[in-house]
This record gives C-alpha cells, sequence and structure tokens, in this order.
C-alpha cells in the first residue's frame, strides 16, 4: 500500500513545467501579470493625475468667480411645499453690475419671499455670467480625493474585466481543444462520443 501525498496547488503553477500545462495556461498567466502590472502602476498614476487635475480645475474656478451684489427685479414667490417637500429657494430674475460699470441681467436662485429691490449675493465667472459659488479649499480637497479614488478604481476594474474576459475567451479556446483530444481518443479507442 503506497502513502498518498497531498497536492499543494500553488497560485503560481502555470508558470511550471507541466505535461499538463497548455498554451492557453500560459497566456492567461501573462495576462493575469499584465493586469495586476496595471492595476499596481497605471492605477495610482491615474489616481494622482486625476486629484491634481481636479484641485487644479477647482482652484481655477476660485480665482475665476467673483461674489456680487445683485437686486432682485421680481418678486420671488414664498416658500411652499413640492411633494412634501418644503422649498426655501425659488428662481428669480436679478440685476447686479459688473466691475467694468456695465448692468447685467440673469436669473438665479434666491430665498423664497424675496421682494423685489431686495439685495442678493451672487457669484459671477469671468464672462460676466451668473453661477454657483466656488468650492472651498476643504471641498476641493475631498473631490479631489474622491476623484483619485475613482480613476485608481477604474482603471482597476478594467484589468480585471479585461482579464476576466480573455479568461473567458481563453476558457471556451481550452474547452473547445479538450473536445477535440476526446474524439481523438474516442477514435483511437476505436468509437466516437457524440
Amino acid at each position: 500500500m503506497t502513502t498518498s501525498r497531498t497536492v499543494r496547488r500553488s497560485h503560481l503553477w502555470r508558470w511550471r513545467r507541466s505535461p499538463l500545462r497548455r498554451r492557453e495556461d500560459v497566456l492567461e498567466a501573462w495576462i493575469l501579470l499584465a493586469a495586476w502590472l496595471v492595476t499596481a502602476v497605471v492605477g495610482p498614476v491615474a489616481g494622482v493625475l486625476s486629484a491634481r487635475a481636479t484641485v487644479d480645475t477647482l482652484a481655477q474656478q476660485r480665482a475665476e468667480r467673483r461674489p456680487a451684489t445683485a437686486v432682485v427685479v421680481d418678486g420671488a414667490s414664498r416658500s411652499f411645499v413640492s411633494g412634501g417637500v418644503s422649498v426655501d429657494h425659488v428662481i428669480a430674475t436679478v440685476r447686479w453690475t459688473a466691475a467694468d460699470g456695465t448692468s447685467h441681467t440673469g436669473r438665479t436662485q434666491v430665498d423664497s419671499g424675496s421682494k423685489a429691490g431686495e439685495r442678493v449675493a451672487v457669484w459671477t465667472d469671468r464672462e460676466e455670467r451668473l453661477t454657483t459659488p466656488p468650492q472651498t479649499a476643504g471641498q476641493a480637497g475631498i473631490e479631489a480625493a474622491f476623484m483619485g479614488a475613482a480613476s485608481f478604481f477604474g482603471v482597476a476594474a478594467a484589468a480585471a474585466a479585461g482579464f476576466y474576459g480573455s479568461r473567458v475567451a481563453l476558457d471556451r479556446r481550452r474547452s473547445r481543444a479538450w473536445d477535440a483530444e476526446w474524439q481523438r481518443q474516442g477514435t483511437w479507442w476505436g468509437r466516437t462520443s457524440n
């Protein structure tokens, strides 16, 4: 009676020489290595670049946007309930004077119940168009971190999807090769399998 040995399955089995190893196994190992390298190298680079671009964009917005004081042209409607939720801000027409002395009119969000002639704070861009207030440096840091992490995970997900997609294709190739081998063995044994 012979003693049985426990065979440990190693994750590196595709790299070892073996009569059972197929070309598809080696190709799968190389694709897996490439996916890990893309995740380990390209993922952090994409995350850092994305975070840096977000910080730069939001800093540029902070530099370009300016606060201005506008006058409500039309009285804003009072607070109302929409779908069970109280609305505290409404859209109203406002007029403001730009830094160059030109007068501008636009529509923006104001507190509900604002009366005609009431002064409200608005934000404008370089072209003196109404815009949203810029994010603070703290808010920009949080958004940059989120965008960096999203970019990293996007690269990792793309690498994983590429690996698993190629693995499905390689599994189909292996299955077809296995079926062909069974057909050859069946004819060698003197019968065919259906």
